[in-house]
C-alpha cells in the first residue's frame, strides 16, 4: 500500500473501537532533552492519554529504550493512569516497530487504528509511524504528547509522516474523540481529566458550573446574607 493510497483512506475521526494507543519511549532521561514543549505540559498530555485510553478500555501498549541505560525508566504516570497498559521490553532496538513482541500485540487486538505519541518525536513517533503505514495501519500521531530537542526538527518530522499518510492531532482532540460526549452516566472522570491534566484553566469552568448549580438549589447569595 503506497502512502498516498493510505492518505486517502485515513478517517477523519478516531474511532475508540478501532484504536490502539502506543506510548513509546515517554522515558525521564529523553524528557531531559525535549526543547519544543514544557516538560510539565508534556507529562500532563501523556498522562491524559493513558488515563483516557483507560476510561475507554482502549489497548494500550507501552515502551522503552535501554530503560536500564542513560535514556531512563518510563515515567511513572503512564502506568499510574492505566494499569491495563501492558509493556512490551525492547532488546536495544531504537523503532519500536522493529520489536516483534510490539508488533504482535497490535496485531492481536485486531484493530487497525493506532494512536501514537513517543519521545523523541523524529525517533520514538516518527519511526514506527511511518513503519505502521506501511503496513497498512491508520495512523493518528499525538504532537504535544512526544517531545523534540528543537521546534525544527519537530516540523520537519511533521512534514515526513503526513507525507506518509499519518494524520497529525493534539491531546485535547484524541481525548474528545474517546470520550464522545458529556451527556453519559460517568462524566466525572472525563471532566477531572480535563482540569488535571490537559486545560488546567478548566478547573475555571468547574467552578462556575458548581457555583451556578449551588445558586439553583440554595438561590443567590447577596450582601446583606453576609451581615
Amino acid at each position: 500500500m503506497t502512502a498516498a493510497a493510505n492518505f486517502d483512506k485515513m478517517p477523519a475521526v478516531v474511532d475508540p473501537d478501532d484504536a490502539v494507543m502506543c506510548l513509546i519511549d515517554h522515558q525521564s532521561g529523553l524528557f531531559q532533552l525535549v526543547q519544543d514543549i514544557e516538560e510539565s505540559a508534556l507529562r500532563r498530555h501523556v498522562s491524559a492519554l493513558s488515563r483516557a485510553a483507560y476510561l475507554t478500555k482502549i489497548p494500550t501498549l507501552t515502551t522503552a529504550s535501554v530503560p536500564d541505560g542513560p535514556n531512563g525508566p518510563l515515567i511513572p504516570e503512564v502506568h499510574a493512569n492505566n494499569p491495563d497498559a501492558t509493556y512490551i521490553a525492547r532488546q536495544g532496538q531504537i523503532n519500536a516497530w522493529e520489536m516483534p513482541d510490539f508488533v504482535t500485540a497490535i496485531e492481536k487486538t485486531g484493530r487497525k487504528t493506532l494512536i501514537i505519541a513517543g519521545c523523541l518525536t523524529s525517533v520514538c513517533l516518527a519511526f514506527p509511524t511511518v513503519d505502521a503505514l506501511a503496513a497498512g495501519y491508520r495512523v493518528f500521531a499525538v504532537i504535544d504528547a512526544s517531545g523534540n530537542w528543537t521546534t525544527m526538527a519537530t516540523e520537519l518530522t511533521l512534514a515526513r509522516i503526513v507525507q506518509a499518510g499519518a494524520v497529525p492531532i493534539d491531546t485535547y482532540a484524541v481525548i474528545a474523540y474517546l470520550m464522545k460526549t458529556w451527556n453519559q452516566k460517568d462524566w466525572l472522570p472525563w471532566r477531572d481529566l480535563m482540569a488535571e491534566l490537559i486545560v488546567p484553566k478548566y478547573q475555571n469552568l468547574i467552578e462556575s458550573y458548581d457555583k451556578a448549580q449551588q445558586i439553583a438549589k440554595d438561590g443567590p447569595e447577596t450582601v446583606l446574607d453576609k451581615w
